[in-house]
């Protein structure tokens, strides 16, 4: 059994970073104030005396319903500091999903942005917390901030943990079914600003600055905790513009980017780049949802030699990178990068046997970052962990060279006549329509359960391609197989609150069109 130790905790090593140079800025806010290392170390102190208070310790669960703010940072590292789990409340999910996930994980305080009172409010009329607090005053919940203020600023010593202890409860983005609770162990955790240092990839610059335009409450997250642990500066905004990420990179001298890649395809796509300053930007790190090579090409060929994709998974944590150099070789970005230090990989067939190199199977990791299951949910844990083994869902194969080569997600595969379509396979060919600027492919089951390949596009302007044209197209690349029935023509496709397509508004919409 481990034994509980304050290392395990990753909020000393928050702490000791901003206590390096407490003059530095630690937070530039869009409204052109900042924060100080000092004073955000002070207010989590200050936060953690004030949940302590409300009986916040090893084991409680503090709930967050909030958007990009330095606070809410304070508060969950307050949270974490105290040794309880944290939730974030995705803004793209409905009130009784977000009701029912209240509930689900025994919150026993809720935090919530003040600009989301009316919403907090709905949620409570379907739940019931015994602690409500709000970041400013707000119609509900007594005022954190202003309670904060009033409390000491003594430091707070850091809870032992057990590095199997959970700091957070992770719902997946809601893009199939009813969100599952992922638990992400402290000791996972905090291998994993080593695992983003490879000796390729060369790591965190000095006196790092990263942008943080998508939401904190995932991958954005990760990269602000490593970037304080580093004594570095957060530019933080509260939801991606592409205008306002460019202005912002040669006002604050940005180092550092995280992109899904649809965010990727604006920010390159995006007329102000070529006149904007980008030379402090060292690395743009990408991931979440799949790439295609051709627009991959065009970042390179319009950013420079910045691009780092990563490649993980909550359940697993990290699993493979593709560096900077290695995005320098076109053949490589059909692929999501090597395999991370201390990280193994088994390719495998549906009864579980290891398969070659180079044949395509279920991807499965093991390392010290894995998840510790679902929350209050032992079957699906025990169908996904199996033997210290996560089994990802996703579908792939390594190269002689050991890079990773994705196919699409099994359960996300679209089954029709004659075979399986996956949806990648088609997106990346469908991007090399010279119409075609952003594309997402999905299933949508007809009037017979007959399941058929539908593609939402986003094009160029001055283009707008029949479906005809798209089929056949598809048709002389990849086969009949794949060419879709349906093409529907967006302004812009919708995005999950994780920025990926979300397939199922998509399919929802054309649902509701047809039926």
């Amino acid at each position: 059994m481990d034994m509980p130790t304050a290392k395990a905790n990753y909020v000393g090593r928050i702490l000791a970073g901003l206590a390096d140079d407490p003059d530095r800025i630690a937070f530039h806010l869009v409204d052109g104030s900042h924060v100080r290392h000092g004073e955000f170390a002070d207010l989590i102190h200050r936060l953690a005396h004030v949940l302590a208070e409300h009986g916040v310790r090893a084991g409680s669960t503090v709930t967050f319903l909030s958007g990009n703010r330095f606070e809410v940072l304070a508060a969950r590292y307050a949270a974490n500091l105290l040794g309880a789990r944290i939730v974030f409340l995705y803004g793209g999910l409905a009130v009784d999903a977000q009701a029912t996930i209240v509930s689900d994980v025994d919150t026993g305080v809720l935090v919530v942005d003040d600009d989301l009172a009316d919403r907090a409010a709905r949620i409570l009329a379907l739940t019931s917390v015994d602690t409500v607090f709000s970041l400013g005053s707000a119609s509900v919940g007594a005022d954190l901030l202003e309670l904060a203020a009033a409390a000491p600023d003594s430091p707070v010593p850091v809870c032992p943990v057990s590095p199997t202890d959970a700091w957070s409860i992770r719902h997946t983005g809601g893009t199939t079914g009813h969100p599952k609770g992922i638990l992400m162990p402290f000791g996972g955790y905090l291998v994993r600003p080593e695992q983003h240092t490879d000796e390729e990839g060369g790591g965190l610059v000095e006196d790092p600055v990263f942008l943080a335009c998508t939401t904190v409450a995932h991958a954005a997250g990760l990269i602000v905790d490593m970037t304080l642990i580093g004594g570095g500066t957060i530019v933080l905004h509260e939801r991606f513009d592409p205008s306002a990420v460019l202005a912002a990179i040669p006002r604050h001298r940005v180092t550092a980017l995280f992109l899904l890649p649809p965010l990727l395809y604006q920010l390159v796509d995006h007329p102000s780049l070529d006149s904007t300053d980008l030379s402090s930007l060292s690395r743009v790190v990408y991931g979440g949802c799949a790439a295609a090579p051709s627009r991959l090409a065009r970042a390179i060929d319009r950013l420079g030699p910045v691009l780092f994709q990563f490649y993980g998974q909550s359940e697993a944590g990290g699993i493979s990178m593709l560096t900077e150099q290695d995005h320098l070789r076109p053949e490589l970005l059909s692929t999501v990068g090597r395999v991370m230090p201390g990280v193994e990989i088994a390719i495998r067939d549906e009864e579980g046997r290891d398969l070659p190199r180079g044949t395509v199977g279920e991807i499965c990791v093991r390392s010290a970052m894995i998840s510790g299951g679902y929350w209050r949910n032992p079957e699906l844990t025990a169908e996904v962990w199996r033997d210290g083994w996560v089994h990802t869902g996703d579908v792939g194969h390594l190269d002689d060279e050991g890079y990773l080569h994705l196919s699409d997600r099994i359960k996300d595969m679209i089954i029709v006549v004659g075979g399986h379509v996956y949806p990648t396979e088609l997106e990346d060919v469908l991007l090399g329509h010279p119409a075609v600027a952003q594309a997402a492919v999905y299933g949508v089951r007809d009037a017979d359960a007959v399941e058929r390949v539908h593609a939402a596009l986003v094009t160029n302007p001055g283009h707008r391609p029949e479906l005809a044209e798209i089929q056949r197209y598809v048709e002389s690349r990849l086969g009949p197989m794949y060419a879709p029935s349906h093409i529907e023509i967006l302004d812009e496709i919708p995005l999950t609150d994780a920025g990926k397509p979300d397939k199922k508004v998509l399919r929802q919409r054309h649902m509701g069109a047809t039926h």
